[in-house]
């Protein structure tokens, strides 16, 4: 197992924390849903930050370990783009005002970051003790790939007939209206979950059915528990204000399903034919960034060629 100093894991520890009060605790104390300006900020803040952190892991170890935090950290961007779609849903399936939407996606990120680090420990240590969990870890991406690459927005999730979420109803009272911000609210004979707190319920349950996708993914890229921890803690981080960034738009990138389906089946078979076939960690960023840069700019150009085609037929 890899060897990282024990300061680089505190300062990484204490970076997120950091993070994690300045977005939710000085930036967002107010319930609000974030301009397109703020997010675009945030985003573009928390990207310069995964740069840094990259070119720290260069100088202060090697370009093996920067490299393998790029990739990973953009193969969990880009997966993310999944949960997007399933927040959106959630959101219109609950009708959640969009001053709350926010605190929901504050404490599906909290739970996200302790969930992954669990998933990621065990994931750790099945790889380490058998060796054929890779290849099983391969076919579940490639399959998933297939499945996601013919799928709708949603259909992985269905909030009425969630586990959690009948469990839920069947052992507390819930009111039928949303009570501002908060989770339970007391009534008598005594207290009521909020529709909220359902919502946060299923957000949560998305995010442990995403992992088992992007966990084997990020496994895909390398076995070191710490770069596969940071590269995912980044992506969940901005997860926040991409959601705001691009829920408004997200008919605009037509092509980043079929992208995020594409990068699922690489890396699944990058793992299926792992002891015959070893591709470089460049080579393996090389190809994610080709596959996220043409499903851009074929969604803009698609999107493009849309608008212009209504302006004129108006």
């Amino acid at each position: 197992m890899p060897y990282h100093s024990p300061w680089i894991w505190l300062g990484f520890g204490g970076l997120v924390l950091t993070l994690l009060v300045v977005d939710l605790g000085v930036l967002n104390r107010r319930a609000h849903a974030l301009s397109v300006r703020e997010a675009s900020l945030w985003s573009a803040g928390l990207g310069f930050l995964a740069l840094c952190f990259g070119l720290f892991l260069w100088l202060a170890e090697s370009g093996t370990h920067a490299l393998e935090f790029y990739t990973g950290y953009l193969v969990e961007l880009s997966l993310s783009v999944d949960n997007l779609f399933v927040f959106l849903v959630i959101f219109q399936y609950f009708a959640v005002p969009a001053e709350l939407q926010p605190r929901v996606l504050k404490w599906g990120i909290i739970g996200a970051i302790l969930l992954r680090g669990i998933m990621i420990g065990l994931g750790g240590v099945l790889l380490a003790r058998f060796n054929w969990i890779t290849y099983l870890f391969g076919a579940v991406l490639v399959f998933s790939g297939i499945r996601f690459s013919k799928s709708g927005i949603g259909d992985r999730i269905e909030p009425e007939r969630n586990p959690l979420v009948r469990l839920a109803r069947r052992v507390l009272p819930f009111g039928d209206a949303y009570q501002g911000e908060r989770f339970f609210v007391r009534r008598r004979p005594g207290w009521l979950a909020t529709p909220l707190f359902l919502v946060v319920l299923v957000v949560e349950w998305s995010d442990l059915v995403f992992a088992v996708d992007s966990i084997p993914a990020i496994f895909a890229i390398t076995r070191d528990p710490f770069i596969v921890y940071s590269s995912n803690v980044f992506a969940i981080l901005g997860l926040r204000a991409l959601y705001f960034l691009l829920a408004r738009a997200m008919d605009r990138f037509a092509y980043l399903k079929p992208a995020v389906a594409a990068i699922l089946i690489f890396v699944g078979l990058k793992m299926v034919t792992s002891a015959w076939v070893h591709l470089p960690i460049g080579a393996s960023l090389v190809v994610i960034l080709v596959i996220l840069s043409a499903a851009i700019l074929l969604s803009l150009a698609k999107a493009r060629s849309r608008d212009q085609g209504s302006g004129r037929r108006a």
